[in-house]
């Protein structure tokens, strides 16, 4: 067991050795507390190093693997985005529903690598990443309906109803805690949104990382009698499925945020797409 959550179990990784050999100098506790940031900037590294050499040299016409699947990539990422949010606003808001995608699928990756843990399986990671998401939502609304339409927008869009006489004052004395009502619910939804993107992500991540630990150690126990320095690789098979729940997740997670970008847009902007 290692990384900031000591009471998961989860396979050892590089920096948790690091941290048991330094016991409890002032490095170790250092590198303890920042595991999971360090995951994290080795996930960025990797996307700035594979973005980078498959730009350098571009073509018209893709001369290199690299270049090929960069742009296949890109082009499957835009269809998935442009899906959700119509062809305008997909391309527009591509760049951070795309780089919020591969930056969670190589983190949920990393898990399976020796040596390398998920950050992605801390409550910290995927907070911020939910954090990062409801700031943006909560940025477009105000950017693209203005202060007066982004509460107008939270209150369900009230407007005054047209009948005349006394059936209208019932209806105003009616309308008014309604919508104060609405306000109330939307801007608790609102929050409540990055909490289940975060929960979902760090659980699902969690689990698998667990599952794949206990059979790590099933198949140690299978050879232990005969004192093999490796175990039956019974996690191949937890390897392929935590591969498919990886990409889920960084699907699923992605998708949301798209989902709530688009309930954000002006209703002639975001159609019927969401």
């Amino acid at each position: 067991m290692s990384g900031s959550e000591s009471s998961s179990q989860e396979l050892a990784n590089f920096i948790g050795v690091a941290v048991k050999g330094l016991g409890d100098s002032t490095l170790g506790g250092f590198l303890h507390r920042w595991e999971n940031t360090a995951f994290s900037l080795i996930a960025i590294s990797l996307l700035s190093a594979a973005a980078y050499f498959s730009l350098r040299g571009r073509a018209l016409i893709p001369k290199t693997r690299l270049q090929n699947t960069a742009e296949l990539l890109a082009e499957s990422l835009s269809d998935f985005v442009c899906g959700v949010l119509g062809q305008k606003e997909g391309r527009h808001y591509l760049p951070y529903i795309g780089t919020l995608f591969l930056y969670i699928l190589t983190m949920n990756f990393m898990g399976m690598v020796p040596g390398m843990k998920s950050p992605t399986s801390s409550l910290n990671t995927t907070i911020a990443l939910a954090l990062c998401t409801f700031v943006y939502v909560q940025y477009t609304g105000m950017r693209r309906l203005g202060i007066a339409g982004y509460f107008d927008h939270m209150a369900g869009s009230p407007r005054m109803p047209e009948e005349k006489g006394v059936f209208k004052v019932f209806l105003i004395l009616l309308f008014i805690p309604i919508h104060i009502l609405l306000f109330i619910i939307h801007i608790i939804g609102e929050f409540v949104k990055p909490v289940s993107l975060s929960l979902r992500l760090f659980g699902n991540i969690t689990g698998e990382d667990a599952l794949l630990y206990v059979f790590v150690m099933l198949g140690l126990s299978m050879l232990s009698v005969l004192k093999s320095p490796v175990g039956f690789p019974l996690q191949i098979p937890i390897m392929f499925l935590s591969l498919i729940g990886g990409a889920v997740q960084a699907m699923v997670f992605s998708l949301l945020s798209a989902v709530y970008i688009s309930m954000m847009l002006p209703h002639e902007s975001a159609g019927h797409h969401h």
